[in-house]
């Protein structure tokens, strides 16, 4: 059984990131990653830094990305982003956090791809409070890499705790708080990742 918001919310207030297997189930999943695997055409490679300061830096990230739009109609889309709104009205009670909106893109690493460990809150741009990834690859192996390293105390290389890509799992950290990476894969890995901000 998924877990429910408020053990969600329980989570981010006792440690600041929540691991959440079955947000979605598998056949949720599935029918997400066909959307957007139907869309591959219109992926294009991620970069760093926001405005002029954006490029693309391949020793950093490899992934490709495409962004959800907000208003879409596609079921999966749309059911997604109609669970993520429940949470943030479930956090917002019992957090306070005051998340006002939400972006989000589809992420595929193609194999081999990664993503060196970063901070997903931009330094001096307030906003970005809480990032979310949401797994989208069925029967993920250990010997698939791919795992999200997740930093437990600030610029020190350990404790981590290292998250399975594994479908419909859900994961959720405070953005500012955790800095992570993605390791390689053997196979190319799906996902949709986002950022709950507050209003600035």
């Amino acid at each position: 059984m998924p877990a429910s918001p408020d053990a969600i919310a329980d989570a981010l207030a006792e440690r600041g990131w929540a691991v959440v297997p079955g947000f979605l189930a598998v056949a949720e999943a599935a029918s997400l990653l066909a959307e957007g695997l139907a869309l591959r055409d219109d992926f294009h490679r991620a970069g760093v830094g926001r405005g002029s300061d954006h490029q693309v830096v391949a020793q950093i990230r490899g992934d490709e990305v495409l962004w959800l739009d907000e208003r879409t109609t596609a079921p999966a889309q749309r059911l997604y982003l109609d669970r993520m709104a429940a949470l943030q009205t479930a956090l917002n009670r019992a957090l306070y956090l005051g998340l006002f909106s939400y972006e989000t893109h589809f992420a595929v690493y193609p194999p081999g791809a990664f993503y060196k460990r970063h901070l997903d809150a931009f330094h001096g741009r307030p906003g970005r409070t809480l990032s979310c990834v949401l797994y989208l690859n069925d029967g993920w192996a250990d010997a698939d890499g791919g795992y999200l390293r997740l930093y437990l105390e600030g610029a020190n290389p350990e404790p981590f705790v290292d998250v399975r890509p594994e479908a419909g799992t859900l994961v959720t950290f405070l953005s500012e708080r955790f800095e992570h990476e993605v390791l390689p894969a053997t196979r190319e890995r799906a996902s949709v990742t986002g950022w709950f901000s507050v209003r600035v």
